[in-house]
């Protein structure tokens, strides 16, 4: 009798636990990861998202984040930064590596953290001596309340992006750049230099969006139409590579032979529209040198 109510007792005690391990309720603050591609690598930020619900956030005394106080930029444990590469983040350089984010909010500049306590709970435990990286930004007005705190990643370009804190009526905007030139060449070397398919034509339009090395980037087209000569969206890149380095007979070959190409895709009329408008830029610009 006593092992049959014991044996009852652990069944209990175990359908007890299995209903609280699966019980989910709504949470004031809820968690949130944000993971975005930025450079060679991503950046990744893990924060909880607490709410106005009628309270005062930003001030001098009785306010949520107080001036003046270090804030976890968040609610529960501090916002933590995970970035895949070397960074620099506020005009610091910040290796790669996983860092907590603390702010010290304030009326006309705001004091913005990376600091390796990455285990820390809140604001407790923080020491000014694990500080990574160490910075000030003034703040800018919204026209409108965010009710819930958000973080964002915006702006992105080839080496740039901006980390947006947005809460109340207030916005942080961090700028963020990757130096990356280098990684970039050694990557698209390594890439060329490897078996097929050769990535001639993601080479060229690297060198093309980034207006840089337009030389190589002629090089490297040159070598995707040949590769293959029916990739209509490779003749429309060496139409534009052409045409930006002024080689504009050879534009308007590439843009004809592009648009040719893409006859019977789904795509077609998206290419002719833009070979076409390629074709009347230079008409216009030769028009205009033939006037002057």
């Amino acid at each position: 009798m006593k092992r049959l109510l014991l044996f009852s007792c652990l069944i209990i005690s175990s359908l007890c636990s299995d209903a609280q391990s699966a019980l989910k309720l709504p949470v004031l603050s809820s968690n949130a990861k944000l993971i975005q591609d930025f450079s060679v690598s991503n950046i990744e930020i893990t924060y909880s998202r607490p709410s106005m619900r009628g309270r005062k956030i930003f001030g001098l005394g009785d306010f949520v984040c107080p001036y003046g106080k270090v804030w976890r930029t968040g609610a529960n444990a501090p916002t933590k930064i995970k970035l895949g590469e070397e960074l620099e983040i506020g005009g610091f350089k910040v290796k790669a590596g996983e860092y907590a984010l603390y702010t010290i909010p304030g009326k006309e500049r705001w004091e913005i953290i990376l600091n390796t306590g990455t285990t820390n709970w809140g604001a407790d435990g923080y020491t000014k001596e694990n500080d990574v990286a160490r910075f000030s930004i003034k703040p800018s007005l919204l026209d409108e309340n965010v009710q819930t705190f958000t973080i964002n990643i915006s702006d992105i370009t080839f080496n740039t992006c901006k980390i947006e804190l947005e809460w109340e009526r207030t916005k942080i905007t961090i700028p963020v750049v990757a130096h990356n030139e280098e990684t970039v060449d050694l990557n698209i070397d390594k890439a060329i230099n490897h078996p097929q398919p050769l990535p001639y034509f993601q080479a060229a339009n690297y060198y093309f969006e980034s207006d840089k090395k337009l030389d190589v980037a002629k090089a490297y087209i040159d070598k995707a139409v040949d590769q293959d000569p029916k990739a209509f969206y490779a003749w429309l890149l060496k139409a534009k590579i052409e045409k930006k380095l002024g080689n504009d007979e050879a534009a308007v070959v590439a843009a004809k032979k592009s648009m040719e190409m893409a006859k019977g895709n789904a795509n077609e009329a998206e290419y002719i529209r833009n070979n076409t408008r390629i074709i009347e830029e230079i008409k216009k610009r030769h028009h205009k040198q033939t006037i002057e």
